[in-house]
């Protein structure tokens, strides 16, 4: 008898095998990193809370019981406001962050070319010193570029 016919066919054993390799690596970056970072959205309603609790535990004899009052009016307020624009829209947020991303992307392409062209001649801060094979240096240009000037 051949191997194959010694044991029952389970068609889904590869994709058992993976599913449990898959969580149990999940379930290891998990245990190193911590839980991975939610929608945007999710992340929102986070900050809100945590912000909220915050203001909240802020106890202060300098204002009032009225003034706790109107802070935690405040807060509760926010939460009202913010929670139906995460519901309807929870794709929304994920959008701008990955546009807050591009955007970080381009400023620190832009910065690192520039720092580039800054630092080029890094022997030389204030850019005095001439550079033997640039042509287009503008200190060779104007009357008189490379002539001896007597000044005596």
């Amino acid at each position: 008898m051949s191997e194959a016919t010694d044991r029952p066919v389970d068609d889904d054993a590869w994709a058992q095998a993976c599913a449990e390799d898959l969580a149990a690596e999940k379930a290891r970056r998990r245990a190193a990193y911590g839980p991975p970072p939610g929608s945007a959205a999710e992340e929102l309603r986070k900050l809100v809370d945590a912000v909220a609790d915050k203001l909240g535990s802020l106890q202060t004899p300098l204002l009032g019981l009225a003034a706790q009052g109107a802070v935690q009016q405040a807060i509760q307020q926010a939460k009202a406001a913010v929670e139906p624009v995460i519901e309807r829209n929870p794709d929304v947020f994920d959008h701008i962050a990955a546009a807050g991303s591009e955007l970080l992307a381009a400023y620190r392409s832009a910065v690192q070319s520039q720092e580039g062209r800054w630092t080029q001649g890094a022997g030389d801060p204030a850019g005095t010193e001439k550079k033997a094979d640039d042509p287009s240096d503008p200190r060779d240009e104007g009357p008189g570029a490379g002539e001896h000037i007597d000044l005596d």
